[in-house]
């Protein structure tokens, strides 16, 4: 006889996990696009969607998004089988050329460093004009937000948007489990960490300054 089955997981060892609720919120609204994966009839399938995070129900909140109606992943959907929603933070290539270690032992190789949230549950669809221009609105206002003149649907003619609501279908995600892994050189000595740090700040991309600043916080 076989036990219950095992909700699938990503592998963390425990000093990558990230488990504050707040902190795994704050980057899927830093970086709302997701990668959507869905069980249709021919097997998995993964769509690269824009999702909108709200505090309700909690403590996980609901992810809402929306598709072109001529997207098969809403008419093509398993039923009773979660959704992943993945949401990407920042991503780094780690060069052992910057662990001061290197010098002494040798016994360094090159690593990536991220942080990554995994979203499950079940996905609704919904196909309702209001619900859409609501979606639509809080999405934008969200990502609109900090701009020296953020855009509002209200600019756009209302004739133009409710012509483009009717091309695209609604999605939404009851929030069932929330997973981090931040892996952030929290295996490394700690001068190899500011190693890492000060390498990451010389190649001042915008995932590298990110990334050096989560590596910074991490508590001793």
């Amino acid at each position: 006889m076989t036990g219950p089955r095992a909700l699938p997981v990503m592998y963390i060892p425990k000093h990558f996990a990230e488990t504050r609720l707040h902190v795994l919120h704050q980057l899927i609204r830093k970086r709302p696009l997701s990668t959507l994966v869905t069980l249709s009839s021919g097997g998995l399938n993964a769509n690269h969607i824009p999702l909108y995070l709200s505090d309700e129900p909690a403590p996980f909140g609901t992810l809402r998004g929306h598709v072109a109606r001529a997207n098969p992943v809403w008419k093509d959907l398993a039923a009773d089988v979660e959704a992943l929603a993945i949401f990407h933070g920042p991503q780094v290539y780690v060069t052992p050329s910057w662990y001061p270690t290197k010098a002494e032992t040798g016994q360094v190789v090159p690593t990536w460093n991220y942080a990554v949230v995994h979203a499950w549950g079940l996905l609704r669809i919904i196909d309702d004009a209001s619900w859409l221009q609501v979606q639509l609105e809080a999405l934008t206002a969200q990502n609109e937000a900090g701009r020296p003149n953020p855009w509002s649907l209200k600019e756009a003619p209302q004739e133009f948007i409710e012509d483009l609501v009717k091309k695209v279908v609604g999605l939404e995600i009851g929030t069932t489990r929330l997973c981090g892994k931040w892996k952030l050189s929290q295996n490394q000595p700690p001068e190899n960490r500011a190693g890492v740090v000060r390498g990451l700040r010389g190649e001042g991309t915008t995932d590298a300054l990110e990334m050096a600043s989560l590596i910074e916080g991490i508590e001793p």
